[in-house]
């Protein structure tokens, strides 16, 4: 017969909570809306939450948002609520778009739609100063280009000489008494 090694003298928890791992507040709601989700599954029984439980959902996310780090008792609240409150989060914390070059490109074509759409032209002037300052379209950018040129010492010695030779040297001194008579 076989019987499974037990480690002896290992300290047990006193109780199931002590037992569970530190969770953020995100993954303690994760955590409990799989569980009634689950629960709900195996005795068919749909969660629907009412009223109360919608506005009490709005009102913990409304807290969860203004301080992030309370540690919020979720087991006071009821299934419903915490289904719903779950469901909120989930929808607030995905991401819209995958890659931002998305995002720019919907940015652009929302003032393009708003540029032809415009009702009076204060409105399209707007869209087209908005749609002007976007990166890569910088229509209303200032730049100054410098091009730097390396060359040769020697190369530099000849333009040098070539210019200096191409001067004209006019000496000014003193007026003498007998080129002014």
């Amino acid at each position: 017969m076989l019987f499974p090694e037990i480690d002896e003298n290992l300290p047990l928890p006193a109780n199931a909570a002590e037992a569970l791992p530190d969770l953020s507040p995100q993954e303690e709601l994760n955590a409990r809306a799989r569980t009634i989700k689950f629960l709900s599954d195996l005795t068919g029984t749909p969660i629907v939450p009412d009223q109360n439980d919608i506005e009490g959902a709005k009102q913990l996310a409304t807290q969860m948002m203004s301080d992030p780090q309370k540690r919020i008792d979720y087991s006071k609240y009821p299934n419903e609520m915490m289904a719903y409150l779950a469901g909120m989060v989930a929808q607030t914390n995905c991401a819209l778009v995958d890659d931002l070059s998305e995002l720019k490109m919907y940015v652009i074509n929302k003032l393009v739609y708003e540029i032809e759409h415009a009702k009076d032209s204060r409105s399209r002037i707007q869209a087209v100063t908005k749609l002007g300052e976007v990166d890569g379209i910088d229509a209303f950018k200032k730049r100054t280009e410098t091009t730097h040129i390396i060359k040769p010492i020697e190369e530099v010695e000849k333009e040098l000489l070539t210019v200096l030779e191409g001067i004209e040297y006019k000496v000014l001194g003193e007026k003498s008494a007998s080129t002014d008579a």
